[in-house]
């Protein structure tokens, strides 16, 4: 995955955000944190997630499916393989 390297840095500090906000999380849960609290959490590691995929897929597209002189057997293939992800995510 060419396109995952040149974004490793910046992929690799959404990854770590992601792994401080369930660090916070577990640790909130377990002082027994406020609900309204835990679930802000939650929805900031949502937000972490989705913001991380976004990045990835955008930069997936960009770079499988944007290529001029791809046959249209390639092209299918690839889009297939992004439709799967897709529902698998939105499940």
């Amino acid at each position: 995955m060419p396109h995952t390297i040149k974004s490793k840095q910046q992929l690799l500090t959404r990854v770590r955000r992601v792994q401080g906000q369930a660090a916070a999380l577990e640790k909130a849960l377990l002082a027994e944190t406020d609900c309204a609290a835990v679930l802000q959490q939650i929805a900031a590691i949502r937000g972490a997630v989705n913001g991380l995929m976004a990045e990835v897929l955008e930069s997936h597209i960009r770079e499988h499916l944007g290529i001029e002189g791809m046959s249209p057997k390639q092209r299918n293939e690839d889009l297939e393989q992004v439709v799967s992800v897709l529902r698998s995510y939105l499940k």
